[in-house]
């Protein structure tokens, strides 16, 4: 079975740095408001974590 090599598929080298750098801050602004300290901070329970 041979593969058949789509021109379509190829993408240049400008096109793939362009795509992963909407992927890279899509990516940060995702991770940034998952999480944001301050709303962690504000959902958590008063108290010291280490107070049994």
């Amino acid at each position: 079975m041979a593969m058949k090599k789509n021109k379509q598929s190829k993408i240049t080298r400008k096109e793939a740095i362009k795509k992963f750098g909407k992927y890279a801050a899509m990516t940060a602004i995702g991770t940034f408001i998952i999480l944001n300290p301050k709303k962690s901070a504000a959902s958590s329970p008063p108290g010291d974590p280490w107070d049994w």
